[in-house]
């Protein structure tokens, strides 16, 4: 076969935690497509794929698939994707990116598969049902298939159809609950209600899915924070999800949300503020064994981390460790979270040459800029990451 011609299709995006994983395009964009604090998919029509052209990716993943392990064979490696064996692929300009994602995946063994774009559950179940059991018999060594749907999508499933998704192969669902504060999901054009969200998560752990529920601290803005943070927790309490994962908001101007900031009806939190944003959401938090990660740069407390109800106390303790800091150390280590330097606030004594050289960074774009040009230099650092 041609490498140039040997590709399948592929969405924009995936979870954090899926980096590693066979991606598989199955719808295209987002049916939704109205929630004001997303950049991803404005401008693009939904569409659903047909089973036979879903099939057809999935032959060509398992095709590309045996190539890598017969050039394994050639290099003398019994088949396995070790390094030397992905230096090859990736040092070859006429392999396609098809082709590079596939070695990446069998070089990392993940044996895990994670289906795009933002909202499959919207297929017909039989035929969700038969891409499934297709791509579980091309792809044996698959142990988990994961996939983005909606609140709103899966109420509209049976328990009996969630389970036959759920034999068929599909482990784990990743909703954007966002917020549980019904004239929030409102005012963020969710199309859903915070009741929706709780049946949905409730069926899909009946059914015997695993579900990661995405909340978004900063949504509820400075007009809003203590209803989006009790309510949330609230809702999450009722679903007691296998995990619920923190991404805090970010508007960058391409985003729907940004009108409102310039016309001031929504006032982004600082820092500080969504620190304790956080705090109150993990306090309220009750009666649950959820793991919460804060596995994303765009978040400033990456240990706000753990199993629940162990881990509480312990996840409380990193907040008020940030929250104890003297203002200048605050901001250091702002700046330096979001520049890629720092990961936990006991980094700020580990390394003082960087301490040092964040602080006179700091000193000089407030002498240019002023307390605003701070700010500003700190959002760009994380709007890049959006």
């Amino acid at each position: 076969m041609s490498d140039n011609n040997f590709s399948f299709e592929q969405g924009p995006i995936r979870p954090p935690n899926e980096a590693r994983s066979l991606l598989l395009r199955i719808t295209r964009n987002c049916p939704w497509n109205q929630c004001l604090f997303c950049p991803v998919y404005k401008k693009r029509k939904f569409s659903l794929r047909t089973v036979e052209e879903i099939k057809q990716d999935i032959q060509i993943a398992r095709d590309i698939a045996d190539d890598i392990k017969a050039l394994s064979w050639k290099l003398g490696y019994s088949g396995d994707v070790n390094d030397q064996v992905i230096n090859n692929i990736l040092s070859h300009p006429d392999y396609s990116d098809s082709y590079r994602s596939i070695a990446a995946w069998m070089y990392y063994k993940t044996n895990a598969c994670f289906l795009q774009d933002a909202d499959n559950l919207i297929m017909r179940t039989k035929d969700l049902v038969e891409v499934l059991k297709f791509l579980k018999e091309k792809f044996p060594e698959i142990t988990r298939i994961t996939t983005y749907t909606r609140s709103r999508t899966v109420v509209r499933k049976s328990v009996e159809s969630l389970t036959q998704i759920r034999q068929a192969g599909l482990d784990r669902i990743h909703i954007g609950l966002e917020t549980g504060y019904g004239p929030l999901l409102k005012l963020m054009k969710k199309g859903v209600s915070s009741a929706q969200h709780i049946e949905a998560g409730q069926k899909t752990i009946q059914a015997g899915m695993e579900l990661s529920e995405y909340v978004m601290p900063g949504l509820g803005g400075r007009e809003m924070w203590k209803e989006h943070a009790k309510e949330t927790a609230k809702v999450l309490n009722q679903i007691n999800p296998h995990f619920i994962r923190l991404r805090s908001l970010r508007v960058p101007p391409r985003v729907p949300l940004y009108k409102k900031l310039e016309d001031g009806s929504f006032t982004m939190q600082t820092d500080d503020m969504l620190a304790e944003e956080i705090r109150l959401f993990i306090d309220t938090l009750d009666g649950i064994t959820s793991t919460v990660t804060s596995d994303h740069i765009m978040n400033l407390l990456e240990e706000v981390s753990g199993k629940f109800p162990g881990d509480k106390e312990k996840m409380l303790d990193v907040i008020r460790e940030y929250q104890e800091l003297p203002e200048i150390d605050r901001l250091i280590y702002r700046v330096g979270r979001r520049g890629g330097a720092y990961r936990s606030t006991i980094d700020l004594q580990k390394d003082p040459a960087t301490y040092q050289k964040i602080k006179n960074l700091l000193s000089e774009v407030k002498e240019n800029e002023g307390e605003r040009g701070v700010e500003k230099f700190i959002a760009e650092l994380v709007d890049r990451y959006v």
